[in-house]
């Protein structure tokens, strides 16, 4: 399965964002998850495009 590496580079603004980050398990500046490419994290990713770095893992 692909993957994806996400790096929290912006601090959230709305409680909305702060919630969705927490779900892709991403706490502080410049902290890195690795995830599957699914769906529901290409849908999380998406509302916080703005704050994060991915980049597609091989």
């Amino acid at each position: 399965m692909a993957q994806v590496k996400i790096t929290l580079r912006q601090r959230p603004s709305t409680e909305k964002q702060k919630v969705t980050l927490k779900g892709l398990g991403l706490k502080k500046i410049d902290s890195t998850r690795i995830l599957n490419d699914t769906a529901a994290i290409r849908g999380m990713i998406g509302k916080v495009s703005h704050l994060v770095c991915v980049q597609e893992v091989r």
